[in-house]
């Protein structure tokens, strides 16, 4: 009964101090939230116990090496971890993202409305690793709205939440990534043309 009213701040003291069933409270408080963030991302609950748990292991080694230095904000904290996560899990899944026009279609997928040629094909997977290597380059603010909007299709409000800005900063982010993305590709084309 007592851990329930201990803050969290005063919870990660007692665990780095040595008192090992702090961590049970810590959970039991911010599982849901976590777990909850998780699973919205990936959309497959198996995956997001994954990914949970190995948050939690994360967050249980850097309290015991003592790199923690969150003072007041292990929640935030926690959540940075979770989020990171998965986004590795996209980057090593190297998922094609989806980039839909108006009307609801992929735009990447346009390409294919006919039985495509060898050479055809080798061009789209050209342009889907030329468009994936673009995107590992757009600064990380950026890149992060992307990856989740486009590989977890969040909506900008979700984004928002999870990446703890406003609604109008993740739809600038989302901007700012489509436009360097133009950019590198005007510069691709450009250099393609001289070659």
């Amino acid at each position: 009964m007592r851990l329930q009213q201990t803050s969290d701040q005063d919870l990660v003291k007692l665990y780095i101090s040595g008192d090992e069933a702090v961590i049970e409270e810590l959970l039991r408080r911010h599982k849901s939230k976590i777990f909850t963030s998780i699973y919205l991302l990936v959309k497959d609950q198996y995956l997001a116990e994954d990914i949970f748990q190995d948050a939690f292991i994360k967050v249980i080694n850097t309290l015991r090496s003592g790199r923690y230095n969150e003072e007041g904000k292990f929640l935030p904290w926690v959540m940075r971890i979770a989020h990171n996560l998965v986004i590795d899990y996209f980057r090593k899944e190297k998922r094609t993202p989806t980039i839909t026009s108006s009307d609801g279609t992929d735009v990447l997928n346009l390409i294919q409305i006919h039985e495509e040629s060898a050479e055809e094909r080798i061009l789209r997977e050209q342009t889907h690793t030329d468009l994936r290597k673009m995107i590992h380059h757009l600064p990380d603010e950026q890149k992060e709205v992307l990856i989740m909007r486009h590989y977890a299709d969040l909506s900008f409000k979700e984004i928002a939440e999870l990446t703890d800005v406003s609604i109008n900063t993740a739809l600038g982010r989302m901007r700012y990534a489509l436009s360097n993305l133009r950019k590198m590709m005007n510069i691709k084309e450009v250099s393609i043309s001289r070659s």
